[in-house]
């Protein structure tokens, strides 16, 4: 029996469904589309970017058009051609034509097929063709960098602009003619063109000249792919010690790119001759000489190049590329300019040498940012559904006439501590709607010493706290709409004249007055944001009326990644106090992929560190390589109007001058910054990550040096125990902002510092010390302290095992951990120069164990100095443990006597007996020194003996002791702690 020929017809109410079918998919998958488009539509006009909207939504549909029609044209006019050439005798349907069925169906719905297939494979095209829009926006906006390329001697900007784009040209030609060609072969099988009956087959001839017109045309496409190689020759990846063109692909693999360009067009040639010739057998024969070719010329002889001869002299040989590379990379990272100075570390400076380092000694950060964010909780969050980011910031402020370090953070909405009732809808978008101010603590203070405050010292001096707060610190706003923790959308704004509804205070509510938001007045805005939201209040809520707005996208760097979305953004947007309202800063850098012969860092690697380990994955932004790095945008956000503003911090960036052109008036020019933000401006730390890293290799200027790896450096492993969290390769320790003296500059006045400790490679010696300056005369300036190459100088791995081994200091954080009541944390290990020695300071924190409402409380201070231990309640305490007299430079902690003098230093842990010099002592206060100096040894020996009876003894008669002292002093007696160990 013959199988039916035909196809199924369908019913009239099946055609029906299908329709309807196909209408509701259309609808959801285009109404969910156009509603995204109508709300990102109304944000970017909000923020006054829809120019970027407009720009990246033009030439996406200029290149859906463009991939549409090369892909959907080129498969129709394949289809029409093949269908129009087809052999007029058609053989009959029968068993042994298997495709006749299929053929009957074609014809039947000739035009659905002719037109469906190229608009669907059109369509396809289109939308994959659109998400490269960077690409041709940088090639339509090119500029020159000035700088020509070391092989060809072409501008910078051929490689970083242009390349690109005809690379992607051609890789579409390439998928246009491809498809096309399949699309044609199996059209002529269908219709009989090429038949597969008898042992060699029929191929008609219009088959054969189609075919071979597609085929000459693709290899044609290869010698131009051959051409492009050639210059993409100075990013490869050949050598493992280097990017760039090595010897090579100098002088084996580019001659080989010519040799093959010229084949392909004798082969192309080939395939054209093919359309007049009844055989294949030239093209068949072009095509095994291109292949053989490719493997003997691009493959095989580079292969043989390189083991036998570059192999055996590859340091003499790669001493020119290796040249190029190091040029290249210290032009396309930013380390041309740094100002490198010998320092011996081991200076054994005298005490008078190292008090005169007021700069750096007066300034030194008690407060890690990292550790205290639920001391700044606790002590400063006011309500449950305010918050502070797991990682607090630091930045600087004058006071006074003097530079000052902060620890900075802004109290934000935090939705997630909403509970109860305060979770229904109104109160959570309507009510509770913004945060409340910034909280800062001098970075160098702390209130009291742990021992001198019944358990309430070793917090921080809040700011807020004090009457009399600096002019810097003031807040005109102090309501925050905009930050880090808020990642939901509120609903605010009244009619003139109506009751307040958002939360300000217990007895007080605000309605917000700002630009911040987007319209919801008119019941079309409150529908589309009801199906975007999936939230049926939105359109029905009374309260919500002709003045609301609704707030989304709150977070700054979100703001600043929409409207800059050629930026890739530093990791730490930080807030400040700029001309009395809270402001975010967000550093914003242009990047390339392809720098001739610089080095391709991958982004996610070099900033992952001990604060930002990358768990799950590095950001998805930064999960790639890039060979050129420049900060040059600064954002910023207002915390309560939500405008953002682009700044050009480097003018001379040709990327920057690139995109610029791409985004006119988009990002305003350097002169705009006022000098209250420049103030405020910090080296970002993902740029110097990336910097230091490089650093650690292309210090080397020595071609020779640089390829035998004799004086590479590391960045040193984490010492804490958050930087063991990367298992057997534990995690870079961070660099950290610092106020101190120059590096290298004694005498000179405090600067905002981001500094690094480096050491050599496979060994924890240090090697060399990192400062680059964030002040705003001397912004971005780099200086390199290097250590001798034979230096024994501890690094920061060696000084954590100084310091916790020492035999005191084990046993008092033994005591301190309470045998597990309390935990002991350490905080940021800062390495800091002074008069040619280095100094290593470390605040050591406690917590109440298994509490939910402990914090970090700073407990002792560990130091290190030329191989001698420091540990005490306080800073000046530790350094006079270590360099008598220094502690006289620390800041004195308030309600505090001065530190203790050289000539009685305390064991770690303990509390110091007053000294005075010889002879200046009455009779009574020496008296009164001698009895507390009694009571500390006998406390210390109660302490080891674990006799709590005689502690409690010992603390008693110490007791007894100060208030003698001070009273032979003349001073206001003062209560001393009942507990030889601190609270939480």
């Amino acid at each position: 029996m013959r199988p039916p020929v035909g196809a199924p017809t369908l019913t009239r109410r099946t055609r029906i469904l299908l329709v309807l079918a196909g209408l509701l998919v259309l609808l959801l998958l285009v109404g969910s589309r156009l509603i995204n488009f109508y709300v990102d539509w109304l944000w970017f006009g909000e923020v006054g970017y829809r120019g970027v909207f407009a720009t990246v939504l033009f030439t996406q549909i200029v290149q859906f058009l463009v991939g549409a029609l090369l892909i959907g044209g080129l498969v129709a006019l394949s289809l029409w051609i093949a269908y129009r050439t087809r052999p007029v005798f058609v053989p009959v349907s029968g068993p042994e034509d298997p495709i006749a069925r299929y053929r009957t169906v074609i014809i039947q719905r000739l035009r659905l097929f002719g037109i469906g297939i190229p608009v669907v494979i059109g369509v396809i095209a289109g939308l994959a063709a659109q998400g490269d829009w960077e690409t041709v926006q940088q090639f339509l906006n090119s500029t020159p960098f000035g700088i020509a390329d070391p092989e060809f001697g072409i501008d910078i900007s051929f490689y970083a602009f242009q390349l690109p784009f005809l690379r992607y040209v051609l890789d579409w030609l390439f998928v246009a003619v491809a498809i096309a060609f399949v699309v044609s072969l199996i059209t002529h099988y269908i219709f009989g063109g090429i038949r597969l009956t008898g042992r060699a087959g029929q191929v008609s001839s219009a088959a054969r000249a189609q075919l071979a017109i597609l085929a000459g045309v693709f290899v044609l496409l290869k010698a131009a792919a051959y051409y492009l190689d050639r210059y993409e020759l100075l990013f490869s990846n050949r050598s493992p010690l280097f990017t760039g063109a090595t010897y090579t692909d100098l002088n084996a693999v580019m001659p080989a790119k010519l040799i093959l360009l010229f084949i392909s067009i004798i082969c192309a040639a080939a395939f054209f001759a093919a359309v007049f010739r009844r055989n294949l057998q030239l093209p068949a024969i072009a095509t095994v000489l291109l292949v053989l070719s490719s493997v003997l010329i691009g493959a095989a002889w580079p292969q043989v190049l390189q083991q036998f001869s570059v192999a055996p002299n590859a340091q003499q040989r790669e001493a020119l590329s290796i040249e190029r590379n190091i040029e290249a990379t210290r032009q396309a990272f930013g380390l041309t300019n740094i100002n490198e100075i010998p320092y011996s570390g081991q200076a054994n400076a005298s005490p008078a040498e190292i008090r005169a380092e007021t700069a750096t000694m007066s300034n030194i950060r008690l407060l890690d940012p990292a550790k205290i964010e639920r001391t700044f909780t606790q002590r400063q969050q006011l309500r449950a559904f305010y918050g502070f980011p797991s990682q607090l910031d630091i930045d600087r402020y004058e006071v006074d006439g003097k530079l000052q370090d902060f620890i900075v953070a802004v109290r934000e909405l935090d939705t997630s501590g909403l509970s109860g009732n305060q979770t229904e809808w109104i109160n959570q978008h309507l009510v509770y709607t913004h945060g409340n101010g910034i909280v800062t603590a001098p970075a160098n203070q702390i209130n009291a010493a742990l021992e001198d405050s019944g358990g309430q010292g070793g917090l921080p001096v809040f700011t807020q706290d004090s009457p009399d707060i600096p002019e810097s610190l003031q807040v005109t706003e102090p309501r925050t709409y905009y930050g880090e923790l808020i990642d939901t959308y509120s609903i605010v704004g009244a009619p003139e004249g109506a009751p307040p509804m958002e939360y300000d205070t217990d007895t007080e509510r605000y309605t917000y007055d700002g630009q911040g938001g987007v319209p919801l007045g008119n019941i079309f805005n409150r529908l589309v944001f009801a199906l975007f939201y999936g939230e049926r209040n939105i359109l029905f809520n009374s309260s919500i009326n002709e003045e609301s707005k609704i707030m989304y996208v709150r977070d700054p760097a979100d703001r600043v990644q929409a409207v800059a979305p050629w930026l890739t953004l530093d990791g730490d947007p930080y807030p400040a106090v700029v001309d009395g309202r809270i402001t975010w800063i967000v550093d914003g850098y242009t990047t390339l992929e392809n720098y001739p012969y610089a080095e391709r860092t991958p982004l996610g690697e070099s900033t992952t560190d001990a604060l930002q380990p990358g768990q799950g994955g590095v950001r998805p932004e930064l999960d790639r390589d890039i060979s050129y790095l420049r900060n040059s945008v600064k954002a910023t956000v207002d915390a309560y109007h939500g405008t953002v503003t682009l700044y050009a911090f480097d003018e001379s960036d040709p990327v920057l001058q690139t995109w610029m052109k791409a985004f006119p008036g988009t990002v305003r020019p350097a002169s705009e910054i006022s000098p209250s933000l420049r103030a405020h401006f910090r080296y970002p730390e993902d740029q110097f990550k990336v910097q230091r890293e490089l650093l650690t290799r292309y210090h080397v200027d020595n071609p020779g040096d640089f390829f035998n790896n004799v004086s590479f450096w590391n960045v040193p492993s984490d010492p804490s125990p958050q930087g063991a969290a990367g298992g057997g390769n534990a995690l870079p320790q961070p660099p950290y902002y610092i106020l101190a003296g120059t590096p290298g500059q004694p005498g000179s006045p405090p600067s905002f510092q981001l500094t690094s400790a480096l050491v050599f490679q496979q060994r924890e010696f240090l090697s060399a010390y990192l400062s680059v300056s964030s002040d705003p005369e001397t912004y971005g300036q780099m200086t390199l302290l290097r250590l001798p190459d034979n230096t024994t100088t501890q690094g920061p791995q060696l000084v954590q095992s100084a310091l916790v081994s020492d035999p005191d200091v084990s046993q008092e954080i033994g005591l301190l951990s309470r045998n597990g009541q309390s935990t002991v944390d350490y905080g940021n290990l800062l390495t800091l120069p002074v008069a040619g020695d280095l100094l290593f300071v470390e605040p050591v924190y406690i917590e109440r164990a298994n509490q939910e409402v402990s914090y970090p409380q700073l407990a002792r201070v560990l130091v290190f100095y030329n191989g001698r231990v420091g540990f005490h309640p306080t800073l000046a305490g530790a350094l006079d443990q270590v360099l008598p007299g220094a502690g006289d430079v620390v800041p004195n902690i308030p309600g505090q006597s001065p530190s203790p003098g050289p000539q009685q230093p305390a064991e770690a842990g303990t509390p110091a007996a007053p000294t005075a010099p010889p002879g200046t002592m009455n009779p009574q206060v020496a008296a009164a020194a001698s009895a507390i100096q009694q009571a500390i040894e006998d406390l210390r020996a109660a302490n080891q003996s674990g006799d709590f009876a005689a502690q409690g003894r010992a603390l008693a008669a110490l007791d007894a002791a100060v208030n003698q002292f001070q009273e032979a002093n003349g001073q206001p007696v003062t209560p001393t702690p009942t507990s030889p160990t601190p609270g939480g």
